[in-house]
């Protein structure tokens, strides 16, 4: 059974500056985002560089339902990272969770809250500071796929050109039930932290980059 979330709704602004937000025209109040569709791209060419989601990302509540409106709003603030939109938004961690649980979604613009690790303020803190764009990209070339993942510190590039890891994260990439996707892909990527995984449900982290936002030698 397919589980969707309702549609979600985000409030947004024509500036990431707190004191620009407050200037007559800046906010284009409360808009409504459909999972699954290129909405994100329309907010970019409406003109919005601030958003704030509409509800927190519980990634500790259980049910096929929870797990599905976890994992889209994820995919919203995911895609907004993508487009360097900044993203209002709370996370909600486990707390049975490994200590740097935290670090799997660090390439996502940071949250404002964070609930779960022994330390949340450490935790956010460091996920603040050393945040930058392109920290998990990966890239489609010509008969091969590339992701490129500086969560940990140092460079991980992961190259594959069999058709089979393509088709695998146009699954993943929504969300999709862990049965669907070829075992052996799923678990090569789950070793490299390229999934997560709630319930049955597997969602693809890194985000698409079409161009390098600095010299691809420093990326």
């Amino acid at each position: 059974m397919t589980v969707t979330a309702p549609e979600l709704t985000v409030r947004a602004w024509r500036d990431h500056d707190p004191q620009a937000r407050h200037l007559p025209g800046m906010s284009l109040g409360p808009l409504p985002v459909t999972p699954g569709s290129r909405d994100v791209e329309r907010l970019w060419a409406m003109g919005v560089r601030h958003a704030e989601l509409d509800a927190a990302v519980d990634l500790g509540a259980a049910g096929p339902a929870a797990h599905r409106a976890a994992v889209d709003r994820l995919r919203l603030v995911r895609d907004l990272t993508a487009h360097a939109v900044s993203v209002d938004w709370e996370c909600r961690l486990p707390s049975q969770e490994p200590a740097q649980q935290w670090k799997v979604l660090s390439h996502l613009h940071p949250p404002r809250t964070l609930t779960g690790p022994a330390d949340p303020q450490e935790a956010l803190h460091r996920w603040r500071t050393r945040h930058y764009l392109c920290k998990l990209v990966w890239r489609q070339g010509p008969g091969f796929i590339q992701i490129r993942d500086r969560r940990w510190g140092d460079l991980r590039r992961f190259t594959a050109d069999e058709p089979r890891y393509q088709d695998a994260i146009a699954l993943l990439d929504p969300g999709a039930h862990h049965a669907d996707v070829p075992a052996g892909v799923l678990e090569e990527f789950t070793a490299e932290h390229l999934v997560l995984r709630l319930g049955d449900l597997v969602w693809w982290l890194p985000y698409r980059v079409s161009r390098w936002l600095q010299e691809a030698i420093a990326v």
